[in-house]
């Protein structure tokens, strides 16, 4: 079984499936050796302008695959270390990628599957998807860098409650916590996403990877802001896209962006 299905549109836009629907997704090894590879991939592909992520039937992804810790349990902490955090890097790999992704959450999304999720630039929800972050009731400290994305996403406030408390919460809940970006009826959730993927890839693309870096950079203040700006916007300047979305706009017209 391929375990990551990847499909590449005409548009740029790149669809991701975690595909082991009878494990309701989770990220098993097999899957995890095919995502480093994909991501890899990704990141030199020139032709990519927006990654979505979803998962194949009822369950966006629950998680980690944890049929292994009872046979390794007796492993010394620093290999478990080791293993876990190359398990951890490999799946923020994401993070890497210089164009904008989503993430579909079509089904339930949880612990370092629901942070996958919220490591995407943007994530839709289906509206009655599950949103948790089980680690504590497992007897597991957070992983997948939990205690960072998901403060950083919703605050600390639900934060504290989903790793603490083991707070559930359906994609519409997290819309209004600000945990995703927007839900949708689940019948919509991929023509709605493909239509946002879609506007996305229709942007310059240099443009667009330099955005998206200036807004991952967490600029300290306002002229931090300013001097990343003063010199990303002049590299665009000096592209064609520049060129060809003045023309477009004066003639009133789609721009078409080559990335050059």
């Amino acid at each position: 079984m391929t375990e990551l299905l990847v499909d590449r549109h005409d548009d740029g836009v790149v669809l991701i499936t975690l595909n082991r629907p009878d494990m309701r997704n989770a990220m098993t090894d097999a899957m995890t050796a095919q995502w480093r590879a994909t991501m890899s991939s990704l990141a030199k592909d020139r032709d990519a302008r927006c990654v979505v992520i979803t998962g194949a039937g009822t369950a966006f992804s629950s998680g980690g695959d944890l049929s292994w810790i009872g046979d390794r349990g007796a492993e010394a902490v620093p290999l478990l270390r080791d293993r876990m955090l190359d398990f951890y890097r490999t799946w923020l790999m994401v993070t890497e990628l210089e164009v904008p992704t989503i993430a579909a959450v079509n089904g339930p999304a949880v612990g370092a599957g629901l942070c996958v999720a919220l490591a995407c630039d943007l994530v839709y929800a289906a509206a009655d998807a599950k949103l948790l972050a089980p680690f504590t009731s497992l007897g597991l400290h957070p992983g997948m860098a939990a205690t960072h994305l998901l403060p950083r996403r919703a605050g600390t406030g639900l934060a504290r409650e989903m790793l603490l408390a083991g707070r559930t919460v359906t994609g519409a809940e997290a819309a209004v916590k600000g945990l995703v970006n927007e839900s949708f009826p689940k019948d919509d959730l991929m023509s709605e996403v493909r239509s946002i993927a879609g506007k996305i890839a229709k942007n310059a693309p240099i443009a667009t990877r330099l955005t998206k870096v200036a807004l991952n950079q967490d600029h300290q203040d306002l002229e931090a802001a300013l001097r990343w700006e003063s010199l990303a916007q002049p590299v665009t300047m000096a592209s064609s896209d520049m060129i060809e979305g003045l023309a477009a706009h004066r003639e009133r017209r789609m721009p078409k962006f080559t990335g050059s």
